[in-house]
């Protein structure tokens, strides 16, 4: 499921992003009766409270109004629509990130930090993997998520240029990595066959239906049979396909970190100082 971002009324999903004046955010409005009155932050916490916890498939305005305790219609003077409140929602989750690395052990330790980070928030989050960075939300986090980045990565004196790709290449890889453990959590739900039970299946059958198969793809078997994992070193109820997707992150973090650095020595040998990246 790809939710694309930016489908509402350019001023008002703006205004309501940024909190500008006229958004009405998260003023007290009058109500009868004994209920508080709504805010758009209330609203849009409820939201997150439900992707959190049933995914985006299960976000309506409706589902948010009935954890809120309010119809939907009573939602649409704060937010216009759905489409806006996924916006919104985006936005506000990425403001758990944070803003500052320490930079004393220099930029490879912060951006190690940096990617860390984003990646356990996205599997905190898995439902913010669902929205395309096609069309990204422009809210105040999503550009305060690339300021800290770039804050960090400024102090490798690499030019703008490179690092326009190295940002990019970072973020891509980062989410990539977070969304294979994700799409395996939701499998196994989906499904109701865990990764374990799926692979055995599938790869006793494979044996039977193609029993030539380590004729045909020899670096394969050999790739699987010379590079297969330790067993894990301590106990953890963590499913195979993710420890594996941990170790991969890991291991292409610090080929993406190293030559970013390779980078950053050619730029010191250079008689321009251009970058390799140009």
């Amino acid at each position: 499921m790809v939710v694309f971002a930016g489908q509402g009324d350019p001023r008002r999903s703006l205004s309501l992003l940024w909190r500008t004046k006229g958004d009405d955010s998260g003023r007290p409005r009058a109500s009868r009766g004994p209920k508080p009155a709504l805010s758009v932050d209330a609203i849009v916490d409820a939201g997150i409270a439900v992707a959190d916890t049933d995914g985006m498939a299960a976000l309506s305005m409706r589902t948010v109004g009935e954890r809120l305790g309010r119809t939907a219609m009573a939602l649409y003077t704060y937010v216009p629509g759905k489409t806006e409140l996924v916006d919104l929602m985006h936005d506000r989750a990425l403001a758990e990130l944070p803003t500052d690395y320490d930079l004393t052990p220099g930029w490879r330790s912060a951006v190690t930090s940096w990617a860390t980070d984003t990646w356990e928030f996205y599997l905190r989050h898995p439902w913010v993997l669902q929205v395309s960075q096609a069309r990204p939300v422009l809210g105040p986090h999503e550009y305060t998520s690339l300021e800290t980045l770039l804050r960090v990565l400024y102090t490798t004196e690499l030019d703008s240029a490179a690092l326009r790709r190295i940002v990019g290449a970072l973020f891509h890889f980062v989410r990539g990595a977070a969304r294979t453990v994700a799409e395996s959590r939701e499998a196994a739900t989906a499904t109701g066959v865990s990764d374990e039970d799926w692979w055995h299946s599938r790869s006793a059958m494979l044996t039977e239906v193609v029993p030539d198969f380590a004729e045909r793809f020899p670096l394969l078997v050999r790739l699987e049979t010379e590079g297969a994992p330790p067993p894990p070193e301590e106990d953890t109820d963590a499913p195979y396909l993710e420890r594996e997707a941990r170790a991969t992150f890991e291991a292409g973090l610090t080929v993406l970190l190293d030559g970013i650095e390779a980078a950053v020595a050619r730029r010191a040998t250079t008689p321009t100082g251009q970058g390799p990246l140009e």
